[in-house]
């Protein structure tokens, strides 16, 4: 193999034993953590293959990934056979994976009381002085997959159109959803307008099969839920 072209060459191995081979064969799983580095400098020295330099390496920091991410530049050279590309590249791939492991999602939290729909939507409504419509979507198990601003509107109303509110629901695959909207006027009442959408959203809801399971109305403090309070007819 052209990646491997020193003496002790990985090339006599069994196929199913060189590390890309066997990361393509058997999944990235199973391979050992040197056969990995191996797999990011390609080729060893005069003396070992990619794989040996690899194993060398992590033993002298016993066998401590920690310890290897900690090493600059001029700390992996020391290795004969590890130049400033290879070292680079081993800085490089530790890094990513720091940043994934920083980057990964929260356990996503299950909404399943119109107070826990409340509290994660208020930041977002609680102050306006105008009103505005978001959606909170859910998967089967009520967990939060996301919310989506919808619609702006004046002081007294915003408008929402099914096919604004359903088109994020369906590229999150949601199978539920709960309706949200502002008053900012403070009172919680829902008007004719407020009960008539509702209504007009369950059944474009059920025509896709994406449950509305609540319509959330945030005052200053306070809120009212459709659910809790029997409007979901």
């Amino acid at each position: 193999m052209e990646e491997y072209r020193t003496v002790g060459s990985i090339r006599s191995w069994a196929e199913d034993d060189r590390p890309r081979e066997k990361l393509l064969l058997k999944g990235r799983a199973a391979l050992s953590d040197a056969e990995l580095i191996a797999i990011l400098i390609s080729s060893g020295n005069s003396e070992e293959s990619a794989v040996d330099l690899s194993k060398r390496i992590l033993g002298s920091l016993g066998n401590d990934l920690g310890r290897l991410g900690k090493l600059n530049v001029k700390d992996l050279t020391t290795f004969k056979g590890i130049g400033e590309a290879k070292a680079i590249s081993i800085i490089a791939a530790l890094e990513l994976g720091r940043r994934r492991k920083d980057t990964e999602p929260l356990k996503r939290p299950k909404i399943i009381t119109s107070q826990a729909a409340f509290e994660l939507i208020y930041p977002h409504l609680g102050d306006l002085r105008h009103e505005e419509f978001w959606i909170i979507m859910l998967d089967r198990s009520n967990r939060l997959l996301g919310i989506e601003h919808v619609s702006r509107g004046g002081v007294s109303g915003t408008v929402a159109d099914p096919k604004l509110v359903f088109r994020p629901a369906l590229q999150h695959l949601a199978t539920g959803i709960i309706l949200c909207h502002n008053h900012p006027s403070g009172n919680l009442k829902p008007s004719d307008e407020d009960i008539s959408l509702t209504r007009k959203m369950r059944l474009a809801g059920q025509s896709i099969d994406i449950g509305v399971l609540d319509h959330i109305i945030i005052g200053e403090q306070d809120y009212y839920s459709f659910a809790d309070n029997g409007m979901l007819k």
